[in-house]
């Protein structure tokens, strides 16, 4: 391809609204242009790069033994209604109404598309295991939109869903995904961090997250370096650390706290650590309180609660609700002698001594509180995030933190969409049985910009091989028509030859050719210059490194055929 004749608009300056590596590159090498908040054109060097990611994704589904379709994006409201998802998946999900007034929804996810699709094609065990994917765009109407194509409203996702007779057929299926997904990440040379995920919406019993780390991920990665543990803050278990001698019981006291409301303004009015207070917080969960009682010094996981009280809405009580619970206004809550609402602590509350929480009174703290003796810790459970320097739950090492970004994601869904979509298939004794599920996404532009984000230095983009959007990138320097003919036969021996070659033949300054094929990032530059015209020895670079080799141009083929490899 030459430059002269492609759609390659690059830039010098950084576009005003980025504000990731990933998408002030992609947008300066050319790769695409923003259409509006959250949406993205490819243009036809971003087209290529997506291809290659695509490509590779087909190649390693099909090796595992996955089946191609191609589902409609609009999905009919009524299989979601079947699965109970049109109440719950919330105002991300687009929802349409025909002129015929029959709804309908831009896919978010397939898994009620595909599960009818399934029980219209199958009826007995003989059938089984089936594991179907396409790729397709998704939509998901994102309250801010943010990182060029890592967050957006319409985006390009591999999903795939498996069916499976009993639950080691499942547990097959979802080894062969893993393997497969590793696979597909080392493809497009990215190294990726596997983590336990919660299984959010999608529901089912495990899931496993492909995380890129990065500084601009919007998940926190919680690791242990010795046992090798991993998982998102959404699902990393907080151990409670062994019971040390408590000090002794101390009587509990009523205090006069003016205008006191934070865990910042208790620390300074007592004196003491964060982590000495009893944070209590109020819920409504499917539309009864529930109070939530956490040390000062930790965050409540919504996750966490969500899926131990199973409620499919889970919301921060209102002011109102807040002074019916406690008889008070926010800022005064705790357990001491709350009556008719559930209370959850977190496994750490009874081990504190002698701390302060809310009195249930406006302006007023009781301190020398002590669980157990001054309220009945009777529903416990671990409902905070975990944190750098928290005990590993496998082997009690400390862990570290890591930001990262989520480029795929697995789940063991189970029997939550096939139950509830009836669909059943004859066993071997010809009675019926209701197959299980697995769900298995890709974000292929995610991945895209994950390769950039990892892949990238001052200059531009370092495409890995077999990601990048051309094999070579040769840029000529050439001064009159004989010479720029001589180029010219270079590019036609490399096009003949089947080499997917991107020809630099515009009359610009070397200077201005170099800095563009550094941007772009194509693995192999081959520069044909003062030297080729001399004595017929092109450059040789590749973009990741800094030596410049001279290989005659007879031997110019082998060379880069020997680098392809």
């Amino acid at each position: 391809m030459r430059v002269s004749k492609y759609i390659l608009p690059t830039l010098k300056e950084n576009p005003s609204d980025a504000v990731v590596l990933s998408h002030r590159l992609m947008v300066r090498a050319g790769l695409m242009r923003k259409e509006s908040a959250g949406m993205y054109a490819y243009l036809p060097l971003g087209l290529r790069v997506l291809r290659k990611i695509t490509n590779i994704v087909k190649e390693e589904m099909d090796r595992a033994g996955a089946h191609e379709c191609l589902m409609p994006e609009l999905t009919n409201a009524d299989y979601w209604k079947e699965s109970g998802r049109w109440e719950t998946m919330g105002p991300e999900m687009f929802r349409i109404t025909d002129r015929n007034g029959l709804e309908y929804s831009l896919g978010p996810t397939h898994e009620e598309a595909f599960t009818n699709l399934v029980r219209s094609v199958i009826s007995s065990y003989r059938d089984l295991p089936i594991n179907l994917y396409q790729i397709n765009t998704k939509f998901r109407d994102e309250i801010r939109p943010r990182f060029g194509v890592i967050r957006s409203k319409e985006f390009i996702m591999k999903d795939a869903y498996s069916f499976d007779i009993d639950q080691k057929g499942l547990d097959e299926s979802y080894n062969a995904m893993a393997k497969a997904y590793r696979r597909i990440f080392e493809r497009c040379g990215l190294e990726t961090i596997p983590v336990q995920a919660d299984s959010g919406n999608m529901g089912g019993s495990a899931s496993e997250e492909f995380m890129v780390a990065s500084d601009i991920g919007e998940e926190t990665l919680l690791l242990c370096e010795k046992c090798g543990y991993r998982a998102n803050s959404e699902k990393a278990e907080y151990t409670r650390p062994a019971a040390g001698s408590k000090s002794a019981a101390e009587e509990m006291k009523e205090v006069h706290t003016p205008d006191i409301k934070t865990i910042d303004d208790l620390v300074k009015f007592f004196k003491c650590e964060e982590g000495m207070f009893l944070k209590s917080i109020i819920y409504v969960a499917d539309g009864k309180p529930l109070m939530v009682v956490v040390p000062g010094s930790r965050e409540v996981n919504e996750h966490k609660l969500k899926n131990f009280t199973g409620a499919l809405e889970l919301d921060l009580a209102t002011d109102e609700i807040v002074q019916k619970v406690t008889g008070a206004p926010f800022g005064s809550a705790g357990p001491a002698g709350i009556k008719d609402t559930r209370i959850i602590f977190d496994i750490s509350v009874k081990d504190m001594s002698n701390a302060v929480t809310g009195a249930n009174k406006m302006d007023y703290h009781f301190s020398g509180v002590n669980p157990g003796r001054d309220f009945a810790v009777k529903e416990e459970a671990d409902v905070t995030s975990a944190r750098a320097g928290d005990i590993c739950p496998k082997c009690g090492a400390p862990m570290y933190e890591k930001k990262g970004i989520e480029v795929g994601h697995i789940f063991k869904l189970g029997y939550k969409y096939t139950k509830a979509m009836n669909l059943t298939v004859l066993d071997e004794k010809g009675g019926s049985v209701t197959p299980i599920m697995g769900c298995y996404g890709i974000g292929v532009n995610r991945t895209m910009a994950a390769v950039v984000e990892q892949c990238s230095d001052e200059r531009g983009i370092i495409w890995p091989k077999e990601v990048a959007p051309f094999q070579v990138h040769l840029v000529g320097i050439s001064k009159t028509d004989d010479e720029t003919m001589a180029v010219d036969e270079i590019y036609e021996k490399l096009i003949a030859a089947g080499i997917d070659v991107l020809y630099d033949d515009r009359k610009a300054s070397p200077g201005f050719k170099f800095a563009d094929a550094d941007l772009i990032g194509i693995p192999l530059r081959i520069t044909a210059g003062k030297g080729f015209f001399a004595n017929g020895e092109l450059e040789f670079k590749e973009r990741s490194g800094k030596e410049i080799l001279n290989v005659p141009a007879d031997k110019l083929l082998d060379t880069i055929k020997e680098y392809l490899k």
